[in-house]
């Protein structure tokens, strides 16, 4: 017998499929069109990979992180006080790269990404040695002030418990113009298809090796096929900011959307120790 929590956990993952299904055809479409574009004006217009996971992931990502197939509700949910600050100054930087970057950093050495955002201070521990294409990519993103002034847009409060982040287009369908191997999807971490509160992952297209900068924080323990690199693990406080962001719910009432909260990366910042 399924209990009534397995069959609404089991409906989520499949909403998130489908969701994905349709962002990878949206995006292979948009595609198309840049392309066409580009060669009418001799723009450049490089493409990008999304995230999100089966659903979330599969990559809105996400997620994971990115537009919800979701049925709003009849009238629209009353909205939650925004629980952060202001933005800092300064604009999301268009940036884009062929391929992937050559992995530089040290393997044996620890690693650490804060995210500075308009909720509070993330801190992510990564994990260079069991996925070093991934932290060398954020790396190097954030040295490029890549993430600087982007926006978290995506907040799951239904059956999976993520926010994803990393798209600077703010749609779900942005990257950085190259992709990634999947990495440490065995991490032990993992235990029955559950990514643990405090992981942090990345988002994809529901195809293999489809990462690109979209990544999700789990807030709450979440089970999701093992197809999403776990990548960091959040720390204490962190945890704490991200349940207040989920808190305050998303932007449907049907717990899939926008954060009411104004989720934005103000930095971005990877350190060596």
């Amino acid at each position: 017998m399924v209990s009534q929590e397995q069959r609404k956990r089991q409906l989520a993952r499949e909403k998130f499929l489908r969701q994905q299904q349709r962002r990878t055809s949206a995006r292979r479409k948009a595609r198309m069109r840049n392309s066409v574009i580009a060669s009418v004006l001799g723009v450049v217009v490089i493409g990008s990979v999304a995230l999100y996971t089966t659903g979330v992931l599969k990559n809105d990502d996400d997620k994971t992180n990115a537009s919800a197939d979701v049925t709003p509700s009849a009238s629209a949910p009353s909205k939650a006080p925004d629980p952060c600050e202001k933005a800092a100054a300064g604009s999301v930087k268009k940036l884009s790269w062929k391929k992937e970057p050559a992995v530089t950093i040290d393997t044996s050495a620890k690693y650490t990404m804060k995210l500075a955002t308009t909720c509070g201070d993330i801190d992510v521990a990564l994990k260079a040695s069991a996925a070093p294409h991934t932290v060398n990519s954020f790396n190097f993103l954030a040295g490029q002030g890549y993430f600087d002034h982007t926006k978290c847009h995506r907040l799951t409060t239904n059956g999976i418990y993520v926010l994803q982040c990393g798209d600077p287009t703010g749609t779900g369908s942005g990257g950085p113009g190259y992709t990634i191997p999947d990495e440490n999807l065995k991490d032990s971490s993992l235990k029955g298809n559950v990514y643990p509160a405090g992981t942090v992952a990345m988002a994809n297209t529901g195809q293999k090796h489809t990462g690109g900068s979209q990544f999700f924080l789990v807030y709450a323990d979440s089970q999701l096929p093992p197809s999403y690199a776990p990548f960091g693990t959040v720390d204490a406080a962190g945890l704490k900011v991200l349940k207040k962001i989920a808190t305050a719910g998303e932007n449907t009432g049907a717990g899939d959307g926008a954060p009411n909260a104004t989720v934005v990366i103000n930095k971005a910042t990877v350190t060596k120790s």
